[in-house]
């Protein structure tokens, strides 16, 4: 048995009638219970056919309905022998009108197509039968208003072509019926398969898309229901979570995170705070505590050989140049840019590696070797520019770039965390790792991959960071790989023009409570009524309004598991 009561107004009853009402007066077409008033209904007549969550106009419905939902399985051999009984009905019927020469029932024929396409599924045992019964049960505080609602419940039940029928001098077994007590004595049954039972459960929001392969994001804030959402099967991959501090968007998307492994995806999180330490800890990840002892990232560092592109060593160039240009500055990067060109190259060939990608098992060379090739450079601006990098070789910057890579990105969690990084070093490091997620997701081994970024706000300072996620943002869903970003500050992410791009690039938009300095901008960004903005200006801890691309939005509760949330909770304070 299935039960699920839709949210009203009328008060709790009193601690001690939870064990049973203080009195109960039968009625023939209703009950009165303490003073409140309660019709049941059965439907009887179910439409031909239905999308999962049909029944949501009812269950979200702004009074208080009890709706009910028995089901029994009916065995395969009782279930092959009926619809065997029940195609020979229908094809006697079409074989006695056509030698009367009668033309055919359109209905018939219907009906026996399709009771010969679940007798086929049935027999691939890809669907089972079950015999059901739906209940409904009203309530309210006088008899006319048991009238009136009791007639729009029925008028939303005709709207979807469905037949609800008064349980008259019945209404006490109805009641017990509607009941979580797993009992009906009310009846009739009427036979579902296994999809038009499903489709009777409350697992939708009509808000959004109906997915069969999505992930929990949390409990519709008006019916309390279930809201699946599926990032794979949007236009592209990529979500946007903006909120302010202290609104719940660290455990939306740690929830998110959680769900997406459950599903198979790889992810990686870069974390400036060391947020997300105990949930990879908790699902046997990895953490990369970047800027303490022992922890690097080598940005000469090669693939694995059976990974080799054609240009593999020009992209790693690439990033070289990309690393020392934050580093260094852009001015001096772009002045001394051939001789660390040649520098790179020479670097490479100084410890053996070629183009062969045979080779590439050697020890590749780091930024320090780099830095010595160009301070003894003919080039005047090679010179300078290895006076540049000075610090972060040798210098108080040195330990990061100077050692081989440590293990990352090639498990199903890693966490890279920055709250041991000198500010300057940030955005290099940011540049790094995602360029490393990028090369990953261009093997093209059709995993499914997700780049959470914590804080994204902060990137946009480095031009160069906002940049590579401008293009990961534009071609990540080419490769199966999603783009997560976080971030409490939305006026700088909405007010540049990366940051805009960025976030126009996000199918889905997860909006939580927003500054009032902030709402304009929101509201303007992402073209809010007057209605959805108060909500933004008022909502509780982990409320969010939930949009897609094409428009659908919804406003949802993050929930999770009892044994789960401590793993969620930032700092002390849950969410």
């Amino acid at each position: 048995m299935f039960h699920t009561r839709s949210q009203g107004s009328m008060s709790p009853p009193e601690a001690g009638s939870w064990f049973g009402p203080g009195g109960l007066e039968v009625r023939p077409k209703y009950l009165e219970i303490d003073g409140v008033y309660a019709a049941t209904m059965t439907v009887t007549g179910y439409p031909e056919a239905v999308l999962p969550g049909w029944l949501e106009a009812i269950t979200s419905y702004p009074a208080r309905i009890d709706v009910a939902l028995h089901a029994e399985a009916v065995s395969p051999l009782q279930a092959a022998s009926r619809l065997r009984k029940q195609r020979a009905r229908l094809e006697s019927g079409r074989r006695r009108d056509a030698e009367r020469g009668k033309l055919g029932d359109p209905m018939v024929e219907a009906a026996a197509q399709d009771a010969a396409e679940l007798a086929g599924r049935i027999a691939r045992s890809s669907a089972k039968l079950f015999r059901a019964a739906l209940h409904l049960t009203c309530y309210a505080d006088t008899p006319d208003q048991l009238d009136a609602l009791t007639a729009e419940v029925r008028g939303l039940l005709a709207a979807q072509l469905a037949t609800a029928t008064p349980a008259t001098y019945r209404q006490y077994d109805g009641w017990i019926s509607s009941l979580p007590l797993g009992l009906d004595r009310l009846g009739p049954r009427r036979t579902l398969e296994t999809e038009a039972l499903a489709a009777c459960l409350p697992i939708a929001s009509p808000d959004l898309p109906v997915t069969s392969s999505g992930v929990l994001i949390g409990v519709n804030t008006a019916s309390g229901l279930p809201v699946f959402w599926d990032r794979w099967a949007q236009q592209n991959h990529n979500s946007l979570v903006l909120g302010s501090s202290g609104s719940g968007k660290s455990f939306f998307a740690k929830c998110d995170l959680l769900r997406e492994l459950y599903q198979g995806t790889c992810a990686t999180v870069i974390d400036p705070d060391g947020e997300y330490v105990r949930l990879a800890e908790a699902v046997g990840g990895v953490v990369l505590e970047l800027g303490k002892p022992g922890v690097q990232i080598n940005p000469l560092d090669l693939p694995d050989p059976a990974a080799a592109q054609p240009d593999t060593l020009s992209r790693k160039a690439l990033d070289v140049h990309a690393l020392v240009e934050v580093l260094a500055g852009t001015e001096t990067a772009r002045a001394g840019r051939a001789a660390l060109d040649v520098a790179v190259a020479a670097a490479y060939e100084q410890a053996g590696i070629t183009a062969d990608p045979r080779t590439w098992n050697r020890q590749a060379p780091d930024l320090t070797a780099v830095r010595a090739l160009l301070a003894d450079s003919a080039d005047a601006a090679g010179t300078v520019l290895a006076s540049g990098l000075g610090p972060f070789t040798s210098g108080s910057h040195a330990g990061l770039f100077d050692a081989p890579s440590s293990r990352g990105v090639t498990g199903h969690l890693t966490v890279y965390t920055l709250e041991h990084l000198p500010e300057q070093l940030r955005p290099a490091a940011v540049l790094l790792v995602l360029s490393e997620v990028w090369r990953q997701a261009q093997a093209a081994d059709g995993q499914r991959r997700l780049a959470l970024i914590d804080e994204a706000w902060l990137l946009l300072d480095t031009p160069l960071a906002a940049e590579l996620l401008f293009r990961l943002a534009k071609s990540a869903r080419k490769h199966a790989l999603a783009l997560g970003l976080v971030s409490q500050d939305a006026d700088d992410l909405l007010s540049s023009r990366l940051g805009t791009a960025v976030a126009a690039n996000a199918a889905t938009q997860v909006l939580m409570r927003q500054a009032p300095q902030s709402l304009d901008i929101v509201a303007a960004a992402f073209n809010l009524s007057a209605g959805e903005t108060r909500f933004l200006s008022t909502a509780p801890r982990g409320n969010a309004l939930v949009t897609g691309a094409d428009g659908v939005r919804t406003t949802v509760l993050a929930i999770a598991d009892e044994n789960a949330t401590d793993l969620l909770q930032t700092g002390i304070t849950a969410h």
